[in-house]
């Protein structure tokens, strides 16, 4: 298409685009169809309304600290025990190496040393009238009852462990939380929210963990990790976990109810706010995105297609598994706003016998097909346009989020049949 403009009086045709940016102009337009139609069909919590146009709210970004300091040097009271005894010894046995180098005898030597480190206050043995003995004895005295002291103290902290922890430790860790914001609230510390924790960890997010149980909240915090004992589902732990200051929730917690209620106390302390949570049932997921949650992760459904794409399309799951190993190419593909994905062309459903071609067609820009794993084995890498798509073959797509409506719609069965290609 030629577009006339003005230039020096003469009209020239603007040069064609190229396939990659056409397809880059027309994914975006069906992005924002995409995002316009669910805006209008869910909750959309946070969103505004500007000339009569609702606009998605858009997440805030989260900040990125240092890790945590939960614990300094001398906040632990073994070590400190273990040092208070390890110097107190070694300025024992030095005091008693220089009065016996003075010319005291060993026993008159040891019971100087341990009257004076001790602070008995009893009369010297031998006379201090020297200014070598008076030197060794004003250094007993100085080094020796900080020793004694420092292990006193020691050994006060080693026997009130708990409470000391629980007075200075929380205190610090609160005080950590509150200098907190754009941070990530996670709900839950079992087996996905501890590999949650460690990745959020890596990449220098700062996020607060809410677990009821003493065990794992213990646990979580002898990783280094902020977190609160205490039920997500009340708000004053929310508040806690500085909710209101928070970019993003994810509530991964066992339980869907739980996962629910969470969401909704936690969408209505922070309308602003990104939540993702887990559920473990299907029937699930409609029940958290109206109860606020902007994405739904099931585990369950997760862990089984991926099994089904190791077994069945295991070229295809190869390819992927070795450049997100060498390259992080997952991770490089997320951040310039793509994802790649393996589907299954059902039985009955519309992709059956249709062209890439009009599957791409169909698809509005949402993504395009860069494989085919059919079902006797044979992969077609960068098929044809007039590649037809069988029953059971495995498609590899190259397309933006937001693209489930339309994948569902193509390569799931119905009732109905849409066009053929």
């Amino acid at each position: 298409m030629q577009q006339p403009f003005r230039d020096s009086g003469e009209s020239k045709p603007e040069p064609q685009a190229s396939a990659a940016e056409q397809w880059s102009v027309e994914s975006t337009a069906a992005v924002n169809s995409n995002d316009s139609t669910s805006a209008e069909t869910d909750s959309n919590v946070g969103s505004k309304t500007q000339g009569g146009v609702q606009i998605a709210r858009q997440p805030p970004q989260i900040r990125r600290v240092p890790k945590p300091r939960m614990s300094g040097f001398f906040d632990s009271p073994h070590r400190n025990l273990i040092v208070g005894v390890i110097y107190t010894l070694t300025v024992m046995v030095l005091g008693v190496a220089a009065y016996t180098a003075a010319g005291w005898s060993l026993r008159d030597a040891v019971y100087m040393v341990i009257t004076t480190v001790y602070t008995v206050g009893y009369e010297e043995v031998r006379p201090i009238n020297t200014p070598a003995l008076y030197a060794i004895t004003i250094s007993l005295i100085l080094l020796g009852c900080t020793g004694v002291i420092f292990l006193t103290g020691a050994l006060v902290q080693f026997f009130t462990l708990s409470q000391i922890n629980k007075l200075i430790g929380i205190k610090r860790m609160n005080t950590q939380i509150d200098q907190l914001s754009g941070h990530v609230v996670v709900c839950g510390y079992g087996r996905l929210g501890s590999v949650l924790a460690r990745s959020l960890s890596a990449s220098s997010a700062g996020f607060v963990i809410i677990e009821p149980n003493e065990a794992r909240a213990a646990e979580a915090r002898e990783q280094g990790f902020l977190c609160i004992q205490g039920d997500a589902t009340s708000e004053k732990t929310l508040l806690a976990a500085g909710i209101k200051r928070a970019a993003a929730l994810a509530t991964v917690v066992s339980e869907d109810a739980l996962n629910v209620f969470i969401t909704l106390s936690a969408r209505s302390i922070n309308p602003n706010l990104s939540i993702v949570a887990r559920g473990e049932l299907a029937s699930t997921e409609n029940k958290l995105i109206q109860a606020g949650a902007d994405k739904v992760v099931l585990p369950t459904k997760i862990g089984a297609e991926r099994v089904a794409e190791l077994l069945l399309y295991q070229e295809s799951a190869r390819v992927i598994e070795s450049l997100e190993r060498s390259h992080g190419f997952q991770r490089v593909l997320r951040s310039l706003g793509v994802e790649l994905e393996v589907v299954t062309a059902a039985p009955q459903s519309p992709a059956v016998r249709m062209t890439v071609a009009a599957i791409e067609r169909q698809a509005r820009g949402a993504f395009f097909i860069v494989q085919i794993n059919r079902r006797d084995g044979d992969v077609h890498t960068g098929p044809p346009p007039t590649t037809v798509v069988g029953e059971g073959d495995g498609v590899v797509l190259l397309g933006r989020p937001n693209r489930a409506e339309i994948l569902t719609s193509l390569f799931e069965p119905r009732r109905r049949v849409g066009v053929r290609g």
